[in-house]
């Protein structure tokens, strides 16, 4: 009974809220160009929220005509609106909002010292807009580091970083990065790259920041002095001992003239004269603390969390990478397996659900199709309602992915299996040697609609994983 007058309440307060009756608050949210008088209640912004409470008793605000006069340009009208309603109701609705919008969202939120909304919208991105991280993995970390209370959405960012760091080092943006948080990264024993990407990654750093060429033997003094400096608080957080003598010798030693002469000397003798130990304190090996091994020469670990609320069907909500409720066992690769359909159906056959991912040559993009079947015999056409095929424009960027979930009104012709063909769903096929065709037929054209496959086409390499229920 009592959560029936509580829904009552809040829809009263809503109205209120709508209808602006006796309103005593004036708020112009938004820029020049965008900004929009909204109307509201200051007993009600007081009890909900410290910011207003400090604003009205201290009179931050101006005041006109009896009522108090607030400006924020730096929220706009729509999110203003949103955080209202929550203040009068308790009812926020976010997903219409991308990830970008809901990230300026928190900060507003936080802003207007609105406690609960910054627990709940740092779920919420957490949950289900992870995808906008890999669009500016660059400016999303610096903006949450901005801000002490994001403490879970910042956890969240730099395990995903530290898991695929080739998001944010070789980003556009990476050289725009500040020193304090390259630094903190490079620091991390669980950051997951090789020792000899990250010394090259600050190094691209350090010449984009002192604007110097990548050519020691073109360097001035003025220029070596400038690059030790920037340098010289990362040197002690770089593994030297971890990368490999040829590196070593390829990407390290040339840089001899800006790192410590000491080092220098150390390495070389750690690297030519047998059995050295290193004599120095240094950091040990960096222990990637990974989720879940993924044996791929196509695909990342960044993936396997698209693949899985794929198979879910879990829309625009993802799993991330504490989640997966499966394994991907790799039963496939054809250069190492062999391209052709004997050897696709000898390690595929009767194994139950399996995605497949193939690479079309000469590009970035990447083909595939889950079959929640399997993929054993001669029987032909096999139904089912959970299939798909997929679509990834650019194989680093995994916003650029489409789906295509069968048509239940066609889902007869789902899954083909043929001895003499490899992955074939609907009227997209591999005739079992490397050339994947769309074809046209009348009754199979509408069973996965269209997401842009090209109609024919060879692909560099492609595999076949077993997908496990955990």
């Amino acid at each position: 009974m009592s959560s029936k007058f509580l829904a009552e309440l809040s829809n009263d307060y809503e109205k209120l809220f709508e209808t602006e009756l006796g309103y005593d608050v004036i708020i112009y949210a938004g820029d020049e160009s965008n900004v929009k008088e909204i109307h509201a209640h200051s007993n009600i912004l007081c009890i909900r929220s410290q910011y207003f409470r400090s604003a009205f008793s201290n009179e931050w605000a101006e005041k006109r005509d009896g009522k108090f006069i607030l400006r924020k340009p730096n929220i706009s009208p729509y999110l203003f609106n949103i955080i209202l309603r929550f203040i009068y109701c308790g009812n926020i609705e976010l997903k219409n909002l991308q990830g970008p919008e809901v990230l300026k969202l928190l900060i507003a939120v936080d802003e207007l010292n609105i406690q609960q909304l910054i627990t709940y919208i740092q779920e919420y991105l957490i949950e289900h807009q992870t995808e906008f991280l890999y669009q500016n993995p660059t400016g999303i970390l610096e903006t949450v580091y901005q801000h002490e209370t994001f403490t879970d959405l910042w956890e969240f960012c730099l395990e995903k970083i530290c898991e695929e760091p080739k998001i944010l080092f070789y980003s556009d943006k990476f050289t725009n990065l500040k020193a304090s948080l390259l630094e903190l990264l490079i620091k991390r024993d669980d950051l997951n790259m090789e020792e000899i990407e990250i010394w090259e990654g600050l190094l691209k750093w350090c010449f984009f920041q002192q604007n110097v060429i990548n050519d020691p033997t073109k360097w001035s003094k003025d220029d070596i002095a400038n690059i030790e400096k920037p340098l010289h608080r990362f040197i002690h957080l770089i593994r030297f001992y971890d990368i490999k003598p040829a590196d070593f010798f390829y990407k390290v030693y040339c840089y001899k003239e800006i790192l410590p002469q000491d080092l220098i000397h150390n390495l070389l003798e750690f690297h030519i004269v047998p059995n050295t130990k290193i004599k120095t304190n240094v950091a040990s090996s960096r222990k990637p603390n990974l989720k879940f091994k993924l044996d791929s020469t196509l695909i990342e670990s960044k993936h396997i969390p698209l693949f899985s609320s794929w198979i879910d069907k879990k829309g625009s909500s993802h799993y991330n990478t504490n989640k997966i409720p499966y394994e991907f066992k790799l039963l496939y690769r054809s250069d190492r397996d062999g391209f052709n359909a004997t050897s696709f159906h000898r390690n595929c056959d009767s194994k139950g659900a399996t995605i497949w991912i193939a690479k079309i040559k000469g590009t970035t993009q990447l083909i595939g199709g889950y079959n929640p079947l399997d993929w054993g015999g001669d029987c032909g056409w096999k139904g089912t309602t959970n299939s798909f095929l997929f679509h990834i424009m650019d194989e680093k960027n995994v916003s650029s992915a489409k789906v295509s979930y069968v048509n239940n009104n066609n889902a007869r012709y789902a899954i083909y299996c043929n001895s003499d063909r490899g992955p074939h769903m609907g009227n997209f096929y591999c005739d079992g040697i490397n050339h994947w065709i769309v074809y046209e037929n009348s009754d199979v054209n509408l069973t996965y609609p269209n997401i842009s496959i090209p109609a024919s086409f060879t692909v560099e390499n492609y595999e076949v994983f077993q997908v496990i229920k955990k």
